[in-house]
């Protein structure tokens, strides 16, 4: 059915009253003129109510315990919508001014305009609003029975951030906006780094790092070191790790190695999964690897499947990677027996999985990947290796060791850094030293309360 054309339109009816025909001339009844009034009063109000429901979050309204949102997040994030906000609240004045206009004399043009601004003005709240909704949904976590735990994720990433810049031994200070973790639900863990646009915050770039936990994650705190991997992701980009460690691993493999360059590529893709690893490693020792295995010890076919494209290296091959570093950490034993353990997991692999050309490789590219990423010096590391600013040997296990003990007879080891307590929930857990729940209830009490 086609629309008539606008001169049809404006014709009175055929059979209409001399109400209906005085409307289309023109003239308003005082009933009618009435609610237009209204109508038009309404549309300002709401418009404005809406853009100033996007008030600054304060400080105690999450909370005024330790599991409560930082000063400074609040603040950080204060300060950002407020740019939207300001200029949200002016726009909504841009609405009043053409409904006064109407309301004065509501011709058909007046009344478009109004309609105009109104779209536009509401578009721009909606777009802020979800701004504001994301952070109140991160941020309202913490009034839940996910505050505690949440609140452990934070210190944990926040000692993983002090051990490393006191160990850089330079003024270079500490970010002041630190990791803050959140629950969701799913599979894996993950994290946003500072500064990448997020598309929840509207593509607007991430105000600080944030740590996505699935829900069962924070039920088994033996297997937290996803979030030592995931800080350490943050760590890399902070540190401007980033473009440095792909050009080393190339290099190297090409030159010294005298690996071709479609190995070394491979080699260079993995950089960022494979130095989270060993940031982890070190960070919080061998639980890393034996909660890498937990993750990636799926079906055959998913953990040996072989990408020359992935970021991530292939899951079977990852963990002997992480081995290797744990060999050189001092911890000789224990690499062997988890590498036979692994194998026998994985009996058989084909040439139809892994390249051959690849796997004969392997060994002798991972060792120098090894060394390069945690053995050799880095400016962003004050002239030293990873191995040097954050130490993880035997000497460290002695203390994990002491805090399993001790975390599951529910006592605080309060000398034993933060980091380490998720070996030591592992270590508490191999060793049946107490039920899985009462190792998780003693870790978020200790660690939610220190």
């Amino acid at each position: 059915m086609t629309t008539p054309p606008v001169s049809t339109l404006q014709q009175p009816p055929q059979g209409a009253t001399s109400v209906q025909k005085s409307r289309m001339k023109g003239s308003v009844t005082p009933s009618e003129q009435r609610l237009l009034d209204n109508w038009l009063n309404i549309q300002a109000i709401n418009l404005m109510r809406h853009a100033k429901s996007l008030r600054p979050f304060t400080k105690d309204e999450f909370g005024t315990g330790p599991v409560s949102p930082s000063e400074a997040h609040i603040e950080a994030v204060n300060r950002f919508i407020d740019k939207f906000r300001s200029k949200v609240v002016e726009m909504a004045r841009w609405v009043e001014a053409a409904t006064n206009a109407a309301r004065r004399e509501p011709t058909t043009e007046r009344l478009q305009v109004l309609l105009e601004r109104k779209q536009v003005v509401g578009d721009r709240v909606l777009y802020v609003e979800g701004i504001w909704d994301f952070y109140f949904d991160l941020f309202v976590q913490r009034l839940s029975s996910f505050g505690e735990r949440l609140r452990t994720v934070d210190r944990i990433a926040a000692n993983c951030y002090e051990d490393l810049y006191v160990g850089l031994g330079t003024a270079q200070p500490t970010p002041s906006l630190l990791p803050f973790s959140y629950a969701n639900s799913g599979f894996s863990p993950a994290t946003f780094r500072r500064g990448v646009p997020l598309r929840r915050l509207r593509h607007n770039p991430n105000l600080f790092p944030l740590i996505m936990l699935p829900q069962h994650r924070l039920d088994n705190v033996w297997a937290l070191s996803s979030v030592l991997h995931e800080v350490s992701h943050n760590l890399q980009a902070d540190l401007g790790l980033w473009e440095e460690i792909p050009a080393r691993i190339y290099q190297r493999l090409t030159t010294e190695g005298r690996f071709s360059p479609e190995i070394a590529r491979v080699w260079a893709n993995w950089h960022k999964e494979t130095m989270a690893d060993m940031f982890a490693l070190v960070l919080g020792g061998p639980a890393a690897v034996e909660s890498l295995m937990d993750v990636v010890g799926r079906s055959p076919t998913s953990t040996v499947r072989f990408s020359a494209f992935s970021v991530h290296p292939t899951p079977y091959l990852r963990v002997f990677i992480n081995l290797i570093l744990l060999r050189r950490l001092g911890f000789d034993t224990m690499a062997g027996d988890l590498t036979r353990v692994w194998q026998r997991l994985y009996p058989r692999l084909t040439p139809e999985d892994i390249p051959p050309a690849f796997m004969k490789t392997f060994y002798p590219a991972a060792e120098m990947v090894v060394d390069t990423m945690v053995f050799q010096p880095y400016r962003q590391f004050a002239n030293k290796s990873l191995a040097q600013v954050v130490k993880f040997g035997p000497a460290q296990m002695e203390m994990v060791d002491l805090a399993a003990r001790r975390l599951a007879a529910g006592q605080d080891p309060v000398t034993v850094p933060i980091r380490f307590m998720i070996s030591a929930a592992r270590l508490a857990l191999d060793k049946q030293l107490a039920t899985p729940q009462v190792i998780t209830d003693n870790f978020y009490r200790i660690l939610g309360r220190r």
